[in-house]
């Protein structure tokens, strides 16, 4: 009978701890992943066989990334695990993690080679979170997931870096320039987010948005540049005042042109006149007319020319 009394408080004391340990809940903000003695709850496919995860994968790396789709416990609660279960809890917050964040290395920024060759320093940041549809990437499929994406990120950004070319107005390539990468950070930023979507399906991580801010080339390269820019500017700033003025010399050109026009046509309307109504008067009275005129029109003529005889 002891026995017996014993077996069964021993019974009850260990449903009462599975009671206790066993139960539990989702925060709204987080997933949770069931593991059976280390093995996740399979639904059976894979996260590759999802038609937007899928699409971003070649046929070589659906091969290499090939990671089941698990079940996910969506927020609330409560839930029970038995004692041989082991629950794994996601954050699935939008997370911020500098580009120049290493386990094993300290640094301000990190590095990368133009097409011109200047080394430059680049710092700023990614934001991310767990792909909810790739859970199990995220959890058992690389041991440092934000090691990984942070890795991929910078060799891709290096990659832009080293064949980032930059365009004038007139759609003619040009050299490339700090300058130029400046003035393009956030096309950058675009290219970045939709080289590294991919991470989702390779690493289980959605990268959210791409944050660099600063590219700058060693501390002497920027001083001349700081020259040339300001060189620059000065030239651009002539070369404005200059086509300002000639534009306006030849606005006034054009105006003094019109002028001189409209008194030329001024000066000649009279003589178009007198002659118009000198060959209607041929037309109507012949040559005696003519005459007639002419000598009525030469009397105040010779009236001047005497008085100008006279005053002499």
């Amino acid at each position: 009978m002891p026995i017996l009394t014993g077996l069964l408080f021993g019974v009850a004391l260990a449903a009462a701890l599975a009671l206790l340990f066993g139960v539990f809940t989702i925060g709204p903000t987080q997933r949770g992943v069931l593991t059976t003695f280390g093995r996740a709850q399979r639904l059976g496919g894979f996260a590759s066989d999802d038609p937007e995860l899928g699409a971003m994968l070649s046929d070589e790396e659906k091969a290499r990334y090939h990671y089941p789709s698990i079940r996910v416990i969506p927020p609330g609660g409560p839930y029970f695990k038995w004692p041989w279960q082991v629950l794994r809890k996601v954050d699935m917050t939008i997370q911020t993690t500098d580009i120049t964040w290493d386990p094993d290395v300290r640094q301000e920024t990190i590095e990368a080679v133009t097409k011109d060759n200047l080394n430059v320093s680049i710092a700023g940041q990614i934001r991310w979170r767990p792909c909810e549809r790739n859970l199990y990437a995220f959890l058992f499929g690389v041991s440092h997931p934000e090691v990984h994406v942070i890795g991929y990120f910078i060799s891709v950004l290096r990659d832009r870096i080293a064949t980032f070319q930059g365009e004038t107005h007139e759609g003619a390539v040009e050299g490339v320039s700090i300058n130029d990468l400046r003035k393009n950070l956030s096309s950058i930023n675009r290219y970045m987010e939709d080289s590294c979507r991919k991470t989702a399906a390779r690493y289980g991580v959605e990268l959210d948005a791409a944050l660099i801010t600063t590219i700058d080339p060693p501390a002497d390269v920027d001083e001349a540049l700081a020259s040339i820019n300001t060189t620059q500017n000065q030239v651009a700033a002539a070369i404005s005042q200059s086509r300002a003025d000639a534009d306006q010399k030849l606005k006034l050109a054009e105006q003094a042109v019109q002028i001189a026009q409209n008194r030329a046509a001024a000066e000649a309307a009279p003589l178009a006149e007198l002659g118009r109504t000198l060959v209607a008067m041929h037309a109507t009275g012949g040559r005696p007319a003519l005459d007639a005129y002419l000598r009525n029109a030469a009397l105040p003529l010779r009236e001047k020319a005497a008085q100008t005889v006279v005053n002499l």
